[in-house]
């Protein structure tokens, strides 16, 4: 068996699979919103010098955040490079994960010689031999949100065993003040960002670290020197300072979560949702994906519990698309083997 942990958007992999060019398909796997911020020229500067930790980059990342300063901030390339390399900094223990969020915190405990036990996020309170905890808030794929409050009691519990929350906020951007940023001037307590999904940024492969300076600085030495690229830098500091794009966007996105909820919902499947994305567990779900590969549209399956999410279509002729594939769907799962998989 491979380890290779699946992720969305392996469109080469769904045209060699179904047979249908690369170029034919509609993507709604990966949750990345689909009206991607417009980034202005890249000016030629960007591209030969080396990146300057002194050009404000993290202090603007501070400002929109709502980080206490610059100082709680290290840009990254990616969060996906913090996941890798935070682990192996933190002291051995059992962390919790939920059995159903982002994949790659798990293998990257676990690597780092953490144990791994089930994170119960319903919880008021932590078992007692729990070091650590990593929650991606929104979840994904489920959508499920846990309150501040709950999260501040955990923080709390983990900081008095010396411990660390992890809260991973790549799907917070559309609801600000739900984030924990602000309270990053914590011990024991960091916070993950990315301007990847909501502003549709994916491809700069940029993130952001928020925690104490005392953490960060063992971080920033593990991962080195210019972490994120002259143009990514360019590409977010406008992103970030376009305060009317980022209140115009948080409006049709809304608009655009409530529409793919209707379409769901019309077609009587369960739903669970963000404004950047819909999860719908049924036991149908991997004939639901396999029979909308069959139409060219690809969408994130999950085997345990069966599920599948829905991105955002960005055009009403992609709309329509996914209109007509659930009509000529629904009937043939209705048929299906509940127990046919098509993808893991």
């Amino acid at each position: 068996m491979s380890d290779t942990i699946v992720h969305g958007g392996n469109l080469h992999e769904a045209a060699r699979r179904y047979g249908i060019p690369y170029e034919d398909w509609l993507d709604l796997s990966t949750g990345i919103n689909p009206h991607g911020y417009p980034v202005p020229p890249v000016p030629a500067d960007a591209w030969r010098r080396l990146p300057d930790d002194g050009d404000g980059f993290a202090a603007c990342a501070a400002r929109y955040y709502g980080a206490p300063d610059a100082a709680h901030v290290l840009p990254v390339a990616g969060s996906q490079a913090a996941i890798r390399a935070l682990p192996v900094l933190l002291p051995p223990g059992t962390v919790g994960i939920a059995p159903l969020t982002y994949g790659e915190y798990a293998p990257a405990f676990t690597r780092a010689d953490h144990r791994v036990l089930p994170l119960d996020v319903t919880a008021e309170t932590l078992p007692d031999a729990m070091t650590h905890a990593v929650i991606v808030n929104p979840n994904n794929p489920t959508a499920q949100h846990v309150r501040a409050e709950t999260l501040h009691r955990w923080h709390a519990q983990l900081s008095a065993r010396g411990g660390t929350l992890i809260v991973d906020e790549a799907f917070a951007d559309t609801m600000p003040s739900a984030s924990l940023a602000g309270s990053t001037d914590r011990a024991g307590l960091v916070v993950f960002r990315s301007p990847g999904k909501f502003f549709g940024l994916a491809g700069v492969r940029a993130g952001f670290v928020l925690a104490v300076p005392a953490l960060l600085a063992p971080l920033r030495e593990a991962l080195g020197a210019w972490t994120v690229s002259g143009p990514a830098r360019h590409a977010v500091t406008a992103a970030f300072n376009d305060t009317a794009w980022q209140r115009a966007m948080r409006a049709q996105l809304d608009e655009d979560s409530a529409r793919l909820a209707a379409l769901l919902d019309a077609h009587r499947l369960p739903l669970h949702r963000t404004p950047l994305f819909a999860w719908t567990p049924d036991a149908r779900a991997a004939a639901l994906h396999h029979a909308l590969a069959q139409h060219g549209i690809w969408t994130r399956f999950f085997p345990a519990p069966a599920s599948v999410r829905f991105g955002l279509p960005a055009t009403d002729a992609q709309w329509l698309r996914l209109e007509h594939a659930l009509k000529d769907s629904i009937p043939a799962i209705d048929n299906a083997p509940l127990s046919t998989t098509h993808d893991r």
